[in-house]
């Protein structure tokens, strides 16, 4: 199964250090996905090593991924694995980045000419439950970002936050990594970092560029910060995508406390989902959101039919 030699596994940690090298550099993965990946494969090894027990014992030390424990792996081994995973709880979508993981190694190593021969290969991807995103309507979005008592600089920068994310459908990650140089309130754009490190122009509409000015005014009132992030914390730090998270979460709890499913990433969706109900072209929107594959972009339109088909039976006399 492996043509690697003694002297090769004599250097297996070095070779999974270029491997974690490879995914940072050339493959410019986020430190979040990286570190998913070798999470992925130190569990994947440790089941190798430990069977089934490895998801049984949860205070037994973790080792992390070894080139060794991959070289002696088979395609059953990977098939195993995987069902194990399922059987502990994942869901489809993290069973299948589990799976990713390992295949990405494997290519590596095959490519190295390390590893003759690949396990992962053949091993299908679980299927995957295509559950619609949540989207707020216009009367919820309004009540939400209304939310912030704008008397004082923290409650304009929540405001301008939740402006930001509902008129220009950023992630919470790109939102976080805005400086103040990626702003043209004159224009109405904003210079978007987004995965892969791909730019793109993201647009602001009128009261959201409102927002970002009253914000501006007051950011240096906030710890008198000393770098260039547009968004900074009560101290003067810059503001991470956690805490992104929380401004929305506190502010969906006060304004809508009947929803539990609220994140930036609602934002994101409703956006999307508002400008397809607005009669907004699919690639445009693709565009817009940075989705590097119009499939991506495509869930959004099952969920403006899933709207039309809400508003039909709501309205219909017969429906």
């Amino acid at each position: 199964m492996s043509n690697h030699s003694p002297e090769t596994a004599a250097h297996e940690d070095a070779g999974i250090t270029r491997f974690e090298e490879h995914l940072r550099s050339e493959r410019e993965l986020s430190i979040h996905t990286l570190r998913a990946y070798m999470a992925d494969l130190a569990q994947f090894c440790d089941y190798i090593r430990r069977g089934a027990a490895a998801f049984e014992d949860e205070d037994e030390e973790k080792h992390p991924a070894t080139f060794d424990c991959l070289a002696r792996a088979r395609r059953n081994d990977v098939r195993a694995f995987l069902a194990h995973v399922q059987t502990a709880g994942a869901s489809p979508r993290t069973t299948a980045r589990k799976l990713a993981s390992i295949r990405a190694a494997y290519r590596y190593f095959v490519r190295q000419g390390v590893i003759g021969d690949d396990p992962a290969h053949g091993v299908r991807t679980p299927k995957q439950r295509h559950d619609l995103p949540g989207v707020l309507s216009i009367p919820e979005v309004t009540a939400l970002i209304e939310a912030p008592e704008t008397n004082e600089p923290l409650g304009k920068r929540d405001k301008a936050i939740l402006e930001t994310l509902y008129s220009s459908g950023v992630r919470a990650a790109e939102l976080a990594g805005l400086l103040l140089d990626d702003v043209d309130l004159t224009g109405g754009t904003l210079r978007v970092m987004g995965k892969r490190r791909k730019e793109r122009i993201a647009y602001l509409g009128g009261p959201a560029g409102e927002a970002l000015r009253e914000y501006l005014a007051v950011r240096m009132a906030l710890g008198a910060p000393q770098h260039r992030r547009l968004f900074v914390n009560w101290r003067g730090g810059p503001l991470t995508t956690r805490s992104v998270q929380r401004v929305i979460e506190r502010y969906a709890r006060e304004a809508l406390p009947g929803r539990t499913d609220i994140s930036p990433h609602t934002l994101r969706h409703t956006f999307a989902t508002h400008m397809l109900d607005a009669g907004a072209d699919l690639r445009v929107v693709q565009e817009l959101l940075g989705h590097e594959s119009l499939s991506s972009t495509q869930i959004y339109t099952h969920v403006s039919v899933e709207r039309l088909r809400e508003v039909y039976q709501q309205a219909h006399p017969h429906a």
